[in-house]
């Protein structure tokens, strides 16, 4: 094809690279003819790790960059200091065009920093959130903002239901996309200072579909498809999610190993079990998308494997092919013009 969807992998960023992020790379170009990749970092190190991969040499290049960011480096001084950096220099690509989005499991403070301050945020658009997709019992939801915005204002909130709303419906094809505000009650009178201010602005918004508080048990019943919260409560949600998944895991393994019956139990339950679990692994869907930039950028996990990796990849095709930033401006613009005229 002529025209490729273009990513620029950060592949020096996370605890696997560049092993994990290559592998993903090369995954991702053998599984779709739609996408390009960017591998930028270290040049004889990227060779040497391309070299074992059989793939379409015409959808992958290799962008040198002689520096790497450290996950504890301070991410501002990082940005100034490291130009010739893997993670700045795969954000330039976004921003002069050449590429159409940006991954990495490197850095989230210099990836946050620099998706402001190199790619830069769509006109009217206040804060970028971090938003990643979440596995539900119904599918999955998407929990904005889990990690940019930890001190968030009631008009942050407003933006990101607005954008969760956009990309649920586009890019995972939720039709009206239920949007909830977590809450420790279902009751609209609950909740902290920011919350109660901005129930009711959500409530009075007439271009998303708000179902009201959802409390944070009720998010793994799949209650709201877009999740709405500042980044504090957002990262607890996230990481409480994660634990208790991987808890959950190991104890049933162990529970299945402790006696003939169960063992030959677990031989019995492994193919339906496997499945099930499979639908509740968050790399399945990929990086967490900061909306509201003018390119896409996408963060994973720090200790991604190449699944994740690759999974981040073909996520930038939809997001991409749907015009979700396009989108996003229309509506955030929408809200420009109505604010104005309520003035």
């Amino acid at each position: 094809m002529s025209e490729y969807v273009k990513v620029a992998v950060d592949a020096m960023g996370g605890d696997n690279a560049p092993v994990e992020i290559v592998k993903g790379a090369v995954e991702a170009i053998n599984e779709s003819s739609k996408v390009k990749v960017y591998l930028v970092g270290q040049e004889d190190v990227l060779k040497k790790e391309l070299a074992g991969y059989t793939y379409p040499q015409e959808q992958m290049e290799i962008v040198h960059a002689s520096e790497i960011i450290e996950t504890a480096e301070p991410p501002v001084m990082a940005i100034r200091k490291k130009k010739d950096s893997s993670l700045v220099k795969a954000l330039n690509l976004v921003k002069d065009g050449t590429c159409d989005a940006y991954v990495s499991a490197g850095s989230t403070g210099a990836t946050l920093v620099g998706g402001q301050v190199i790619v830069g945020r769509i006109k009217g658009v206040e804060r970028p959130p971090l938003a990643p997709l979440i596995p539900t019992a119904t599918g999955c939801s998407l929990l904005i903002d889990c990690g940019a915005n930890v001190d968030a204002r009631p008009s942050h909130l407003v933006q990101f239901a607005k954008m969760g709303s956009v990309y649920m419906e586009n890019v995972m094809g939720i039709p009206n996309p239920k949007v909830g505000i977590v809450n420790i009650g279902a009751e609209e009178e609950k909740g902290n200072a920011l919350v109660k201010e901005t129930f009711p602005l959500l409530k009075n918004c007439p271009d998303i579909n708000f179902i009201g508080s959802v409390e944070a048990r009720d998010i793994p019943a799949g209650a709201a498809d877009v999740v709405v919260c500042e980044a504090f409560v957002g990262n607890v949600v996230l990481k409480t999610y994660e634990g208790v998944g991987l808890t959950l895991i190991k104890k049933v393994k162990e529970g299945m190993m402790t006696s003939l019956r169960s063992k030959i139990g677990a031989l019995l339950v492994k193919p339906a079990l496997k499945t099930t679990l499979k639908e509740f692994d968050l790399e399945q869907y990929g990086g967490a998308p900061m909306l509201g930039l003018k390119g896409l950028v996408v963060k994973t996990h720090g200790s991604s494997k190449a699944n994740e990796i690759k999974n981040s990849i073909l996520q930038c095709i939809t997001f991409t092919e749907q015009r979700i930033n396009e989108k996003i401006k229309e509506k955030i613009m929408t809200q420009e013009v109505v604010s104005e005229q309520e003035n």
